[in-house]
């Protein structure tokens, strides 16, 4: 027997072709394996099909609705844009913008969630062990959070901006690190417009504070510098009359959100007073409206002969002619050759040599 299998297993034998029956006990062989298992198989492919129909159809749904609801809020926005009131306060383009990042961000969450959870379920019905892929991925996520964590700070910092509504696109806001108005507001970065036409990108994350001039109302300030010697209450008069006007006026009775008022004096100085005047307009408008106030408030003034003092010191009406010795340095007390200064200054003179000598 044993010499039999050496001769079976000697490599210098030709191997034998497959016979019919042999050919015949494979394919009955792997009838029977696929007869065995192939309601497991079909079950597995049943359930992987109803998975991933239901994550597609369950996607689909959810997109859509954030789309209605997206299109909605812009909908909402153009209709009160046509109102006076919304002409005022709300920006379409904000609005829209705005709706559009809340929008995408909705999507994105949405669609990953839904994914995801199909392919862990997938691979739970193939039967395979989720606890180690589970906290490879957790690791993973652990060394991406470090090592992007400025990236994932921008971008929580940004969803929390246009989730609060903290500022939109047209608002001017004073951000800390740049000051301008907002062209663009992104999950990321947000684009500034500076006064001088530069554009600043600024990161979300960067941003501590935010300063925003654009919303609820602005204060205009002017502060009017008189002659102590001037009337107070012709002043205030003046400056009511001047306020009222200007109240009445286009397109400042529309900026205007309330009346120009004369708080009265902010300082008394030996040669000036000052008057202070205030005024709550729109947002973003107070500068417009401090300069028309002025120009108002020193065409009245000169009108009414009342003389605007500071800056620079008043000259005098009566001017004294210049002194010609003020340029002229003090007499010195060398320039006399009598005097004991000069005496004390001047060298010695050398003892006389005698002409006569005794030998």
């Amino acid at each position: 027997m044993f010499l039999s299998v050496l001769s079976a297993a000697d490599p210098t034998e030709e191997p034998t072709a497959p016979t019919l029956q042999d050919a015949q006990e494979s394919a009955n062989n792997a009838a029977s394996w696929v007869e065995q298992n192939w309601s497991t198989w079909l079950s597995i492919g049943l359930r992987v099909l109803l998975i991933l129909v239901i994550a597609a159809v369950l996607r689909v749904v959810i997109r859509r609705t954030i789309t209605k609801f997206i299109d909605r809020m812009n909908r909402t926005a153009q209709a009160v844009d046509g109102t006076a009131l919304g002409g005022l306060l709300v920006n379409v383009e904000r609005r829209r913008q705005r709706s559009q990042a809340i929008g995408s961000v909705l999507r994105s969450v949405a669609s990953f969630a839904i994914m995801s959870t199909a392919a862990l379920m997938i691979l739970g019905t193939f039967e395979i062990n989720l606890a180690p892929l589970l906290a490879s991925a957790g690791v993973a996520g652990v060394a991406i959070g470090f090592g992007a964590r400025n990236l994932v700070t921008d971008f929580l910092s940004g969803v929390f901006m246009i989730l609060e509504d903290q500022y939109g696109v047209g608002d001017t806001v004073d951000a800390g690190v740049a000051s301008g108005e907002v062209i663009e507001v992104g999950l990321r970065v947000t684009k500034l417009r500076g006064d001088n036409g530069e554009i600043w990108y600024v990161r979300n994350g960067e941003v501590k504070r935010i300063g925003n001039l654009s919303q609820g109302w602005a204060t205009a300030g002017v502060d009017v510098t008189v002659h102590p010697s001037e009337d107070l209450d012709r002043v205030k008069t003046l400056l009511n009359q001047v306020g009222e006007d200007m109240s009445k006026a286009e397109p400042w009775n529309e900026r205007l959100w309330g009346p120009i008022e004369v708080l009265g004096l902010d300082s008394v100085l030996l040669d000036s007073m000052v008057v202070h005047v205030s005024a709550k307009t729109m947002p973003g408008k107070a500068l417009s409206v401090e300069r028309e106030l002025r120009w108002r408030i020193k065409h009245a003034l000169d009108g009414a002969g009342i003389r605007i003092v500071g800056g620079l010191p008043a000259q005098q009406d009566e001017e004294t002619a210049p002194d010609p010795t003020a340029g002229m340095a003090a007499p010195s007390a060398y320039s006399n050759s009598a005097s004991p200064q000069s005496q004390t200054a001047s060298p010695i003179a050398p003892p006389a040599v005698p002409t006569n000598v005794t030998k």
